[in-house]
């Protein structure tokens, strides 16, 4: 059996782990923006239903795989699939670590601001100044290693660490986000973006790109699919449940997407309603770093609401950030290193990476391109693997426990075969998105955004881990992992006939 000081020792402790995971930058500065862009209203209609039927199956799959393997992806997709499928486990891995080498230098920017809207030095004039002479900066790069440090410092307290850090760390935000979306409300005219936001057009239903986008939301900030709820399902006790804790973390996060929204567009609408379209279209870095502190400055005690909104913003880059790097690490400590090396390994990997996102926004943006998109493949490898192990057999096996709270349906079979469906269509969506007007713009491999950028990169990684398969799988799952040695699973074989045991 596992040490009690290796697993969660509440639901409460593993939620606000879970949902500190999932809630991150994304929904504070993203969804806003994609909301404001892609018809307020309308656009919520479709991100609810790619909710249901994206995030939320994944966010199931991933506890169920998480808690029946009790091993990292490699290994969870060797014991689900057999050896021959350990490579797609590190594709997951690898795909939310390469996310956790730019991730870093987000929080970074957030840090940073957060001590200019104390100091003073925000809002600039003009607008962005402050900006320009920070972003792709050396001094951008040492609060990329603040960062770092922060995170790393959290997850070499293991667990409880963790837990700690998101008992803290979640409520806070959520406490922040509230007293924020509370301010903006009391605006005046923060009526029209209330309306606008949560007013749907249904004509507008009709277009494709509205769908598209509502499901590439889901698919970057719920973390379904990144393979970090899988990870931190290998610490779940025995008898908790998953199938609940999916619905409540799903709609959790989206509870914290809306709140910003709300916090942000009624702050828009209110102070700048001739701009809306300007700022709301500023890009995640422009309307987060350039229009914010433009806002705030409009309203009374406009520098003291900054400073919480910055300061939410650091709490929610850095419980996503604790999540990466413990992913990272759990990979490492399965391939037989012990956790404090691992982690060592994990911190100064992420400290060296990240330096060329931090002084290059071109680099940031083309990282961030082609590993964002890397999450639709990942999605779509959880689902074949359930799919190829047996869909209904899966789900009476890993989620419909004796422990469970409530019964999953054939819903959830018909749900993970339309995720492939949904991985393959939004790939192929994004890489049509940036195809150029002829053979070198398309195919450019050095490019910052085109296809030949997204199939060099991946086509490497896939390479590598295709080559290293039967090496990663010998040491991960037959030479006996870290995890495993101290007596997390009571075994596990690989593919359908022989089900992974449990703890």
């Amino acid at each position: 059996m596992a040490s009690k000081s290796r697993v969660f020792t509440s639901r409460w402790g593993m939620l606000l782990a879970m949902v500190g995971m999932a809630v991150g930058t994304g929904n504070i500065w993203r969804f806003p923006r994609i909301a404001a862009t892609n018809g307020g209203g309308s656009f919520l209609v479709a991100w609810v239903c790619f909710l249901l039927i994206w995030s939320i199956p994944l966010l199931i799959l991933e506890f169920g795989m998480g808690k029946g393997t009790r091993s990292g992806p490699i290994g969870a997709f060797v014991k689900t699939l057999g050896p021959k499928f350990g490579w797609m486990g590190a594709w997951i891995a690898w795909t939310a670590t390469a996310i956790m080498f730019y991730y870093s230098v987000v929080m970074g920017w957030t840090i940073r601001f957060f001590a200019a809207s104390i100091t003073g030095e925000v809002p600039g004039d003009p607008p962005g100044a402050f900006w320009e002479g920070y972003a792709g900066t050396p001094e951008a790069l040492l609060t990329h290693a603040i960062a770092m440090g922060l995170a790393v410092f959290v997850v070499s307290k293991g667990v409880r660490g963790i837990e700690t850090a998101a008992r803290i760390l979640i409520p806070s935000l959520i406490i922040l986000v509230v007293v924020l979306a509370i301010r903006a409300l009391t605006l005046p005219g923060a009526s029209e973006g209330l309306a606008f936001l949560f007013t749907p057009q249904w004509s507008e239903l009709a277009s494709y790109e509205i769908w598209l986008q509502a499901l590439t939301q889901n698919a970057w900030d719920t973390g379904a699919g990144w393979g970090l709820v899988l990870c931190y399902a290998i610490y779940m006790r025995q008898r908790e449940d998953t199938a609940l804790n999916a619905f409540v973390i799903g709609f959790g996060n989206n509870a914290m997407s809306l709140l910003a929204g709300i916090m942000v567009l009624c702050t828009v609408f209110s102070v700048m309603p001739n701009a809306a379209s300007e700022i709301v279209g500023a890009g995640n870095e422009g309307l987060t770093f350039i229009w914010v502190p433009q806002l705030f400055a409009e309203i009374p005690f406009g520098q003291f609401f900054m400073a919480i909104f910055f300061l939410a913003l650091v709490f929610a880059a850095w419980s996503s950030l604790i999540a990466m790097i413990e992913l990272a690490s759990r990979v490492v400590m399965d391939l037989g290193l012990a956790r404090g090396p691992a982690i060592a390994v994990v911190g100064i990997s992420g400290l060296l990476m990240g330096v060329p996102s931090a002084l290059s926004m071109d680099f940031f943006g083309n990282q961030d391109f082609v590993w964002g998109v890397g999450l639709m493949l990942s999605g779509f490898f959880f689902a074949f693997a359930v799919l190829r192990y047996g869909v209904t057999d899966w789900r009476n096996t890993f989620i419909n426990t004796g422990d469970s709270d409530i019964h999953i349906g054939a819903w959830w079979d018909w749900a993970i075969r339309l995720i492939m469906v949904q991985a393959v269509v939004l790939i192929g969506w994004w890489l049509w998105q940036v195809r150029g007007d002829d053979f070198s713009a398309t195919w450019n491999p050095i490019a910052t955004f085109n296809i030949g950028t997204v199939v060099a990169q991946w086509g490497i990684v896939l390479a590598i881990f295709i080559a290293l398969n039967r090496w990663m799988v010998k040491r991960t799952v037959e030479g006996g992992s870290a995890f495993q040695m101290e007596g997390r699973t009571g075994g596990g074989g690989a593919g359908r006939g022989d089900p992974p045991g449990e703890s």
